[in-house]
């Protein structure tokens, strides 16, 4: 597989010829087995007689490999086994941003160019804008957020800041630091408290629900925090949004460079077994969690939900998608939670979920993203 240099114009596929989509996932996060799925599930949905997919997997400790395009073997097990990425025929980005297949004992290959790179990845290590920097770097096509958005989305701690900045509502929050809490844990105890119990703790640069605790006194802190730092050494103490409703919107460019569209809102009732919308909840049928689409908000509440899902996607300069999630109040005031700059695409998740509701079925949502990345060049833009 060639990749165009950095200093050339990346150019898209010539007229009638299919569009060559190199789909990147797994990766070295704790959600590494969700992007397989979800990876599974874009290449289950790809029309082969308009993409020839190149499915490249990242090991967990972060080997390039050429992967089965066979969707089954990404997908979720009967008893909830979840997927990884195996093989070994290595792939190596070379200096000329040229990519060759290894082999043990066999001489490289070198495959064709792609048009495009879909990075089906989630967290640190590719969603945070690592990949995305390569990909500049190489001068190569990418469907999603830049490199900046990217890594601000990741993080938590800085979306909360720039999203403050902007004058857009979160819900207040303190930064346990690993040091900080090993020198003057009461210090810290003491800051969370003034959020009033009950708190959520959350890594700040995970998702899928790992590392999350819902903590409804302060003898449980400690315990949540370790958790936490399972996945992260930074980590985020949140206030509750006691009583709320939790809805969900999806947000996508436009070709014309006009205002983004906005999706139908969902709403999430998760089942009361869960105290939150945890990794089972959110990723295993049997537990019962619902999704409203489209939510049944008042139109001046929902009309709240989409200026606000916009505003957030221009302050963190998403480019291609995002999904956008809120908390809503009974009062009417509707709290940004947080902006997922490449939301999950399982065959359960919500992003394409709500554009199937909106009129634009899973393919062809996948059919505009393409569009949009071969529409958009590299560098400063």
């Amino acid at each position: 597989m060639s990749l165009q240099s950095a200093d050339q114009p990346a150019s898209g596929p010539e007229s009638g010829s299919r569009v060559r989509v190199a789909v990147v996932f797994g990766g070295r996060s704790s959600e590494h087995a969700i992007s397989c799925i979800s990876a599974g599930s874009v290449i289950r949905a790809l029309d082969p007689a308009r993409y020839d997919v190149v499915p490249i997997g990242i090991t967990t400790d972060g080997r390039w490999v050429l992967e089965s395009a066979d969707p089954d073997r990404l997908a979720l097990g009967p008893a909830g086994e979840l997927p990884t990425v195996t093989g070994n025929r290595e792939v190596v980005l070379g200096p000329s941003a040229e990519v060759q297949v290894w082999e043990p004992g066999a001489v490289p290959q070198v495959l064709g160019e792609v048009d495009v790179v879909f990075p089906v990845m989630h967290g640190p290590w590719g969603q945070d804008g690592t990949l995305q920097g390569l990909l500049e770097l190489s001068g190569v096509r990418y469907v999603g957020a830049g490199v900046l958005s990217s890594a601000v989305g990741t993080d938590k701690m800085f979306m909360k800041l720039l999203f403050s900045a902007q004058g857009l509502p979160v819900l207040p929050w303190v930064l346990v630091r690993s040091q900080a809490w090993e020198q003057d844990p009461a210090a810290i105890s003491e800051a969370v408290a003034s959020l009033g119990y009950p708190v959520f703790v959350k890594p700040a640069r995970a998702g899928s629900s790992f590392g999350i605790s819902r903590v409804d006194r302060v003898e449980d802190l400690a315990a949540a925090i370790a958790e936490a730092q399972r996945f992260d050494p930074k980590v985020l103490v949140e206030a509750a949004a006691l009583g709320a409703r939790e809805v969900e919107i999806g947000v996508i460019g436009t070709l014309d460079g006009s205002a983004p569209q906005t999706s139908a809102i969902a709403e999430i009732r998760v089942d009361q077994a869960h105290a939150f919308y945890d990794f089972e909840a959110k990723y295993l049928p049997e537990q019962n969690t619902a999704l409203d689409v489209p939510a049944d908000l008042d139109e001046a509440v929902a009309e709240k939900v989409r200026r606000c899902a916009v505003d957030a996607f221009a302050a963190l300069d998403v480019e291609g998608l995002a999904r956008v999630d809120f908390f809503v109040f009974d009062d009417g005031r509707v709290v940004l939670n947080e902006v997922e700059t490449m939301p999950g695409f399982t065959s359960t998740s919500m992003f394409p979920r709500m554009w199937a509701a909106s009129g634009l079925d899973y393919p062809e949502l996948l059919d505009r993203l393409i569009a949009l990345a071969l529409a958009r060049g590299t560098g400063l833009r």
